[in-house]
């Protein structure tokens, strides 16, 4: 089975900031993990700050500005609605 695009959306705004949200589901499931991700949600300027979430190999973390923590990965909705949340700060 191929990847599934499950979500994608790219906005660029008058002052050239860029949102882009990217959501694709693996075919890598297993019995501890049923929904295996793949994402890039971006916001941000060319080379300068930017939001970046991810649900990687790397585990569920995000990245705002400098800052990389941790990220209790949900749903989908909830990914959605929490990065728009952080664009909005």
């Amino acid at each position: 089975m191929k990847a599934k695009l499950i979500f994608r959306d790219k906005v660029t705004f008058a002052d050239g900031a860029i949102l882009e949200m990217i959501l694709w589901e693996l075919p890598e499931k297993n019995l501890i993990d049923p929904m295996v991700l793949s994402t890039v949600l971006h916001y941000g300027f060319p080379a300068k700050h930017c939001s970046i979430r991810q649900r990687a190999r790397q585990g569920d973390h995000r990245h705002v500005g400098d800052k990389e923590e941790p990220y209790g990965f949900k749903d989908v909705e909830t990914l959605k609605s929490d990065f728009s949340g952080d664009v909005e700060l």
